[in-house]
């Protein structure tokens, strides 16, 4: 919760063990045991269907109107999936492969796959519609060689499908099977440590990394979160949500969320970007969420709305008691944005709320159940997560084990042996330290990407990602992204990518006097590792196909400055070329 704001929700006590090793390690755990979980995913639809049969779980737009399914209706259908499924001889060996956006048919699809043990792939439709090769699409239908592949619009997907040489099976061919006691054995049959999901994650290669997700990883991870956010069992939540069933913060948090505690889940067509975004407003107009996710590019460009529409913002405050972010922090101006919107609209009453993870972790490992004053905070452990910091190059390198951490890589056994350490801890290569040494229970903050930071010819280190945010706050609003320079350099750089939105009114003058005017706010901070002296505006966007963004819309550091090394050599030429940037011109 923001600096006056409040909140009438019900949360945990903010708690943490703390145990100091000689070696300068700290394990972090929460006092909290955590409590028995579902077996399956499937057991939550079982009991909803049973207690709230007609309450509506999914819905999605039908034109004007919404198409809504209630729990009874998608129990019937994930076990008429399921059967079809038995029928055609999928087995754990042979995944169904979903290329599709978020829907409800692709939901009962994934439902109904994991119900009878069938693991179900969805894959990035960035993979199929944005890249040029299909280089990662290929590379993941190889390595899953799945039984059964589905999509939402054979046309729209024609050239993916052709370049893996698969042809769609239509839902409508799945729905028509009467379920037998077939279904029920398989369900019955599904453990703990039955993959449920194999979720592709960039990483910072060029080669996907399929991540099993167990069941257990899953059922675990939400009573996790139930211990922590106990308001979730107060009243049935209700979103309105875009993030991508492909990836874990939408696939595994929000969905699973919904699911667990019989709320309903609106799909969101939209998507945080211009001609998109209008789409997530028209929703939200409609329909009154108790609780928000979103991304920080999200909440960047749904605030202009909010701001300037009484209508959308009356109704997206009218029943919401929570917004959170994750995936990357939120600026400071958007949370102090939201902040006023919140004042206006609820008197305050409202919390803002983050988290911390990875897919490997399913993927909640720390959250916020505290009040936070500003952006930055991730919470601490929660129930049955253990984290270890251990010293690294100046920070503290987190690592993770419980029941909600992946048991390891799709077919990929190397990559698994060297995701973990001696103990057994999970290395998910992210640095964290205490918001406060003398009170660990005030949380942690995110300290950057271990692998992103370097050093300068000083031998001072740059924490790349730290930098990163505070020159993108500072050239707020025309910089949308940067990668840090400055490796064996000097001075520290910014490749600038600029915000499309921002600059398109502004002449290209304009917009370099607002770099340079953030170049030199920053100088004045002083701490030559801290700022970067120079920037260069790249031109060329980001490319899915050299991995220099994933298809969330994140930058990979590392591959833009593998691919773009020559910009790398320019903004450090001499004498200075006249694009490059500086405090002075």
């Amino acid at each position: 919760m923001a600096s006056g704001l409040h909140s009438n929700l019900r949360f945990a006590a903010p708690e943490v063990r703390v145990e100091r090793r000689a070696d300068g390690a700290l394990l972090l755990r929460s006092p909290q045991v955590l409590k028995p979980q579902a077996r399956a995913v499937g057991e939550w639809l079982i009991h909803w269907a049973a207690r709230t049969p007609d309450h509506v779980f999914l819905a999605d737009r039908a034109g004007d109107a919404w198409r809504r399914v209630t729990y009874a209706q998608a129990l019937d259908a994930v076990r008429r999936i399921g059967q079809s499924l038995l029928d055609r001889g999928l087995s754990a060996e042979q995944p169904v492969a979903i290329l599709s956006d978020n829907s409800v048919d692709h939901a009962l699809l994934a439902l109904g796959a994991m119900h009878v043990g069938v693991p179900v792939t969805p894959i990035s439709p960035a993979y199929s519609l944005m890249s040029k090769d299909f280089a990662k699409l290929k590379y993941i239908f190889e390595l899953v060689r799945p039984g059964l592949v589905w999509t939402s619009d054979p046309a729209k997907f024609a050239a993916a499908l052709d370049a893996v040489g698969v042809a769609a099976t239509p839902l409508d061919a799945l729905l028509r099977a009467t379920p037998t006691a077939r279904v029920d054995a398989a369900f019955a049959a599904i453990g703990p440590d039955t993959t449920a999901k194999i979720l592709f994650t960039s990483g910072s290669t060029g080669t996907p990394k399929g991540v099993v997700n167990t069941q257990r990883m899953l059922c675990a991870n939400q009573q996790m979160l139930a211990q922590v956010w106990p308001f979730l069992e107060d009243r049935k939540p209700v979103i309105v949500d875009w993030l991508p069933w492909n990836h874990t913060f939408g696939g595994n948090f929000c969905f699973n969320l919904i699911l667990r505690n019989g709320g309903t889940l609106y799909v969101d067509g939209g998507k945080p970007m211009p001609g998109l975004i209008e789409t997530t407003a028209r929703n939200l107009k409609e329909v009154s969420p108790t609780l928000y996710f979103n991304v920080p590019r999200g909440f960047d460009l749904l605030m202009p709305l909010l701001e300037s529409d009484a209508d959308l913002r009356r109704n997206f405050f009218r029943h919401l008691d929570m917004v959170f972010y994750a995936a990357a922090a939120l600026p400071q101006n958007l949370w102090e944005r939201l902040e006023k919107l919140a004042r206006e609209e609820r008197n305050g009453e409202l919390a803002m709320l983050s988290a911390w993870g990875s897919t490997e972790t399913a993927p909640c490992a720390t959250a916020v159940h505290f009040p936070i004053e500003r952006a930055g905070v991730i919470g601490l452990p929660i129930p049955g997560c253990e984290l270890k910091l251990v010293p690294s190059a100046g920070k503290l390198e987190v690592r993770l084990k419980g029941p909600n951490i992946t048991p390891g890589y799709y077919k990929r056994p190397e990559l698994t042996r060297d995701a973990f350490d001696e103990e057994g801890y999970y290395r998910i290569g992210d640095a964290l330290r205490l918001a406060d040494g003398n009170d660990p229970a005030r949380g942690l903050l995110f300290d950057g990407r271990v692998a992103e930071d370097f050093k300068l010819l000083t031998g001072t280190w740059v924490h790349a990602g730290a930098v990163r945010v505070k020159f993108i706050a500072a050239a707020n609003p025309v910089v949308q992204d940067a990668v840090i320079t400055g490796h064996d350099r000097d001075e520290v750089g910014a490749l600038v990518f600029l915000n499309p939105a921002a600059v398109k009114d502004l002449a290209p003058d304009a917009v370099r006097a607002k770099i340079a005017g953030a170049l030199r706010t920053l100088a004045a901070e002083g701490g030559s590792s801290t700022h970067p002296t120079r920037a260069l505006i790249t031109t060329d966007p980001p490319s899915i196909d050299a991995n220099e963004i994933t298809d969330k819309g994140y930058i990979n550091q590392r591959a833009v400055l593998q691919q773009r090394a020559g910009l790398v050599d320019r903004l450090y030429a001499a004498p200075l070329p006249e694009d490059v940037i500086t405090p002075a011109r």
